[in-house]
């Protein structure tokens, strides 16, 4: 169990809420992980040392921070709520190596929030050979813009060890053809190895969320993502192509290039790739995804 761990059970929780005279906020996505065992597996799975920056979002009372100060060279935590903030700062104040922010993650749902890469790229820069990493019992309602975003950074997390919505996991593991496959699955998996840890019950959180939890393990792979010469053209060329998730290959196509390519153009890309204008954009694999978005990209640069 990691150190501090046991403060996370349902009686001591809701007794520092009821001193504080608050409670969970569901606007904000508050559910605290109170199985010790899965708080645990979740601290482990990181496998942090003295070479780690951790990225935490959703302080909570600090539980997990803590555990994690123990291990990591740094910690950077943010917390949107002012009170759990304050909450966890009573029990986070000695902690040098922890660095908090009440603070949106996010900026907007498109960009991450710069304060937040500002001290994490100080911290990194602080001692040699340190390395980035998320771990987080992730707030429902940022988690895939938060997930996303940080694979754009050009120094993106080399893990993320995250609690998430089993939907959510699901569509980061998703294969070709099947319904949890899209724009997501794609753009995690044209650079990391993702595994799917644990499903969770909701009663293994305070308050229980109406649906099922995951830790998942999002681990980032060099080699893949070289593969991308233009990340920034791939990422947005992929959320396009799941604009329209049930139109044909074509037309799809044709409407994410309007104004730029002509529908000859798009018929001699397709031609080839030896793809058919009735294929659709959730049977495409990740390499011919790429395959595709490269044939755009240098059909646009003619």
């Amino acid at each position: 169990m990691p150190p501090a761990s046991q403060e996370q059970t349902l009686s001591v929780l809701r007794r520092r809420f009821r001193q504080a005279g608050i409670d969970p906020r569901k606007a904000l996505g508050q559910n605290f992980l109170i199985d010790l065992n899965l708080l645990d597996l979740l601290f482990r799975t990181a496998m942090l040392d003295r070479n780690d920056v951790v990225l935490e979002v959703g302080t909570g009372t600090g539980s997990l921070t803590m555990a994690m100060a123990r291990k990591a060279a740094e910690v950077v935590t943010v917390e949107l709520d002012p009170t759990l903030f304050a909450l966890a700062g009573e029990q986070l104040y000695d902690r040098a190596n922890v660095h908090m922010l009440q603070a949106d993650a996010l900026k907007n749902k498109n960009r991450l929030n710069p304060a937040v890469l500002e001290l994490v790229d100080e911290r990194l820069g602080a001692e040699p050979n340190r390395r980035f990493k998320l771990v987080a019992n992730l707030p429902y309602n940022i988690a895939t813009p938060l997930i996303s975003n940080l694979l754009a950074l050009d120094r993106p997390p080399v893990s993320m060890t995250v609690t998430i919505q089993k939907e959510l996991a699901e569509r980061l593991v998703g294969r070709p053809g099947s319904k949890d496959y899209g724009a997501l699955s794609i753009w995690v998996q044209s650079q990391c190895r993702t595994e799917i840890i644990r499903v969770m019950a909701p009663s293994v959180f305070w308050p229980r969320p109406k649906v099922d939890s995951a830790i998942v393990q999002i681990e980032l792979d060099e080699t893949l993502r070289e593969k991308i010469p233009d990340r920034a053209f791939f990422h947005q060329f992929v959320r396009s192509m799941f604009f329209h998730r049930r139109k044909y290959l074509r037309s799809v196509l044709v409407s994410a290039v309007k104004g730029r390519l002509e529908k000859p153009d798009v018929d001699v890309i397709l031609g080839q790739l030896g793809l058919q204008e009735n294929d659709r954009a959730e049977r495409l694999d990740v390499p011919t995804m790429l395959a595709l978005a490269e044939a755009v990209r240098a059909r646009l640069g003619d």
